[in-house]
């Protein structure tokens, strides 16, 4: 029987290299999206034309009900969710007096409260299935935090702490519970930062290059797979040795 994942933020970026990778390794994906519908739907249609079971599902993750609606979905349509990885995220640049209370809200609403709703409403299926994992993407700045990121490096920095607690409450229940702390990636989320700072930062990262979607894609699937069954409560960083 084919297992499922659901991947939050899946129409592109990393969320998207993860859906591809997972469905090429015989998942039933789960590509979770929310305001990028013609992506997400070209991304599913795309995959579901080479044969994968693929299906797309509208989230905002920081709607608990709409979290629920999610899992109760992918059940319907799969079976069960063996896998979930809370992925969808939004940045915030900017020195904290000019980071407004609205723009603190969202970003926790969406990095933290999205990944808090996710695993409250999978915790019910995989805990009757005594099975489970669930990844968490956090960020090296949720690790060291980043000037002119205070919001955002507090909420991933948050992730983290959500992952170790819940790791040991679903431990006896055989979920796993870990988390991917990316560096500098080559996505559309640092499109914002100029040719000259990217060149700065990449001299200072000890692999000489930024990392790609492909890289967090492949150690979501090590993280979900048998060969990391006894791996829970991790924080995993993919930052080319920027970070250690």
């Amino acid at each position: 029987m084919k297992k499922t994942v659901i991947i939050t933020g899946a129409s592109k970026g990393i969320g998207a290299a993860m859906a591809i990778l997972f469905a090429r390794k015989g998942y039933n994906v789960v590509i979770g999206y929310n305001e990028s519908y013609q992506l997400a739907k070209m991304l599913s249609s795309s995959l579901s034309s080479q044969g994968y079971n693929v299906v797309p599902i509208k989230v905002n993750v920081a709607n608990k009900l709409e979290t629920d609606i999610l899992i109760k979905e992918a059940v319907y349509k799969f079976g069960s969710v063996d896998v979930l990885i809370n992925n969808a995220g939004v940045a915030f640049n900017g020195l904290i007096t000019d980071t407004e209370e609205f723009d603190f809200d969202k970003i926790f609403d969406v990095d933290l409260k999205g990944v808090f709703n996710c695993c409250k409403s999978v915790t019910p299926v995989m805990v009757n299935q005594k099975s489970g994992k669930i990844i968490n993407i956090s960020s090296m700045w949720g690790q060291v935090g980043a000037s002119c990121e205070v919001a955002y490096s507090a909420a991933k920095a948050g992730v983290i702490g959500l992952t170790k607690a819940l790791a040991k409450e679903l431990a006896p229940s055989g979920i796993t519970v870990n988390c991917i702390a990316p560096g500098l990636i080559d996505t559309s989320m640092n499109s914002n930062i100029s040719v000259e700072d990217l060149n700065a930062f990449v001299e200072d990262i000890p692999l000489g290059r930024m990392g790609t979607a492909e890289d967090i894609a492949e150690t979501a699937l090590f993280l979900a797979s048998e060969g990391a069954d006894y791996i829970t409560g991790q924080v995993l960083g993919v930052n080319g040795g920027y970070v250690m």
